[in-house]
């Protein structure tokens, strides 16, 4: 949302791609797993292509243990990548009410020139326009982070949209790119514990909870199977013959969220925001219309591409706020092989690995993984699925 100049924009409820219905019951028990909590990485690899790649292969059903780092071998001329280069912002900050309580906050989105809507917690007391400041990352004065030239934010809350949801004003209405590059954390996900003061691992989540050709700042979360990444390796790749393009869609919130109904085909898919260019929906086109293989780098690379394609399986540039639900059964149009994380039970990330790669082989395969002692989630290991 942050490319060029300001855009304002929030998820509108006929978002484009509502989850398609009449295909058919999918109990939400097919997405369960027993995980042991010792396999879910707390830390990254000491070097990202130190991870582990678990390789599937669609159509014998062989698994493979590779490193990250034999990728370069497993691709070729015939093969393009397809990356989210969405910028994870410091979405994390906290807040201080004038009475001295503290309140901790997450950005989701900015509605409008100094309008964000974020998730509080810790906000119950909180009344209608009663003002708070951001307290510093590095430094604070009386709870209040100061500016050059004296100015200091202050941030008034708005509506609450319940279920810790908030819209707040910000003042005065600086870019919350360049408002939370100041009072801002890295947003890991709740299952990567760290302390709320922060701790000596801040500085390695800022590096390394992110992709390093991450260019569009609006992600609240990383496409993680794009973290395995390294310039050597990108560049080892290239000489290879192995061509990429890039698209843009950042993660939000709902990423992490469970899913709670019985059935997935009653489930409402949180919206995020995608962008294809012109110039990358052609090379996509163009490549697959040789006889080319689509590799998309992460789930989130997959709903892009698919929340633009038509019919005829050709891909139109597009950008809008997108509720693609990808679970089984689905027909993906134009995407033969997948880089993933290990992802969550319950989670609609897992559902979109088993509608690629089918039910139980991805069972199987999660299955070999926790066996083997593969590390899961954000920091975790990756598979190859093709």
């Amino acid at each position: 949302m942050y490319q060029g100049e300001r855009q304002y924009s929030h998820p509108p409820d006929n978002a484009e791609d509502q989850p398609e219905r009449g295909r058919g019951a999918f109990p939400i028990t097919e997405l369960d797993y027993e995980l042991p909590e010792r396999l879910i990485a707390q830390v990254p690899a000491e070097r990202r292509t130190d991870s582990r790649l678990l390789v599937l292969d669609r159509a014998t059903g062989e698994l493979r243990d590779r490193r990250f780092s034999d990728l370069a071998e497993m691709l070729g001329s015939s093969d393009l990548l397809v990356l989210n280069n969405t910028r994870v912002l410091p979405a994390k900050f906290r807040l201080q009410r004038r009475t001295g309580g503290r309140i901790d906050g997450l950005f989701l989105h900015e509605r409008a020139a100094g309008v964000w809507e974020v998730m509080l917690r810790g906000a119950s007391r909180l009344k209608s326009d009663e003002a708070l400041d951001f307290i510093g990352v590095e430094s604070a004065r009386r709870g209040q982070l100061a500016l050059a030239g004296g100015e200091r934010w202050t941030v008034r809350a708005g509506e609450n949209l319940g279920q810790g949801r908030w819209v707040v004003r910000v003042e005065p209405a600086d870019l919350a790119v360049d408002v939370l590059a100041r009072v801002g954390r890295s947003p890991l996900p709740p299952y990567i514990r760290r302390g709320s003061e922060g701790d000596d691992h801040d500085a390695l989540d800022t590096q390394c909870y992110q992709t390093i050709y991450a260019r569009q700042p609006g992600a609240v979360a990383a496409p993680t199977a794009g973290l395995h990444f390294t310039a050597p390796l990108l560049e080892e790749l290239t000489r290879r013959g192995v061509e990429r393009v890039e698209l843009t869609l950042h993660v939000g919130l709902g990423t992490f969220a469970p899913v709670t109904v019985g059935d997935l085909a009653e489930h409402q898919m949180h919206a995020e925001w995608f962008s294809l260019e012109p110039a990358s929906a052609d090379r996509i086109n163009r490549h697959r219309a040789s006889g080319g293989r689509i590799v998309a780098v992460g789930t989130t690379s997959v709903r892009a591409r698919e929340s633009c394609v038509n019919a005829a399986g050709r891909v139109e540039p597009h950008s809008a706020w997108t509720r693609k639900f990808c679970y089984p059964p689905y027909e993906f149009r134009g995407v033969d092989a997948l880089l993933t994380n290990f992802h969550l039970p319950r989670s609609t990330l897992l559902a979109l690995v088993m509608a690629f790669a089918g039910v139980e082989p991805i069972r199987r395969a999660y299955r070999h993984a926790v066996e083997r002692e593969y590390r899961f989630f954000s920091y975790g290991d990756a598979m190859f699925i093709g």
